[in-house]
């Protein structure tokens, strides 16, 4: 019987690692993480129509310029569902665009010209009026890569010049998948520990009842002394 103890405590510990191990990635996993399908060519050529994307939850205050978020503002463009956008300024900042007479000038960020290599066709102020924003304290100007195909802070200057409130934020949008791979990896180990310990579980009761089976059997006539 101590064989079969020996596989029934193994089965055990197995099953509680990767039940640790399953149901903790994945808990963390939903915490930490989203993913989305990109619906639209606003943010083209950086990310496409169809494109998958996953962001890491965070507040509204941690984003920076230069992030790609996902938020929500059901009461800019009717539904709850996430939007994607570039942070450009942040509260304080004064963002500008494109007087120029060429209609090519950049966007200016506190005065400087802003480098945006990630332009689709270069195109800073994508056919829109000129503005000058300067940014209020805990909201942030948002535009897609996309100008000309992208209903961005630019399309509500009415509202506090179109600056989107931080609490909007639902996510920073990472290229590194470094972090959710672990996880995944994490979850899969846990269910193959799982299952491991279904296999250790059903071979210490094989064992037990062989154990038990032998130990039933009498002993044969000739090994009886008279």
């Amino acid at each position: 019987m101590g064989k079969a103890r020996g596989l029934g405590i193994a089965a055990v510990v197995v099953g509680l690692v990767g039940l640790l191990l399953g149901l903790g990635g994945v808990g963390w996993a939903r915490h930490a993480f989203g993913g989305s399908v990109v619906s639209g060519e606003s943010m083209a050529p950086t990310y496409g129509m169809g494109d998958r994307v996953v962001y890491e939850r965070v507040d509204g205050s941690e984003v920076r310029r230069g992030d790609v978020v996902v938020f929500s503002a059901p009461d800019r463009y009717g539904f709850d569902g996430l939007v994607m956008g570039r942070v450009i300024g942040v509260g304080g900042d004064r963002v500008a665009c494109c007087a120029g007479e060429a209609g090519d000038a950049p966007v200016t960020l506190n005065g400087e010209p802003l480098r945006e290599p990630y332009l689709k066709g270069g195109d800073a102020g994508g056919g829109y009026p000129d503005y000058d924003v300067r940014v209020p304290e805990g909201r942030l100007f948002l535009l897609g890569d996309h100008r000309a195909d992208a209903r961005d802070s630019r399309a509500f200057p009415d509202d506090h010049g179109g600056t989107l409130p931080a609490s909007a934020i639902r996510g920073r949008v990472i290229d590194d998948h470094t972090v959710p791979t672990l996880l995944g990896v994490a979850m899969m180990a846990g269910a193959v520990l799982v299952l491991v310990a279904v296999g250790l579980g059903v071979a210490a009761l094989v064992v037990r009842r062989k154990a038990r089976a032998a130990a039933a059997v009498p002993p044969p006539s000739w090994a009886v002394q008279g």
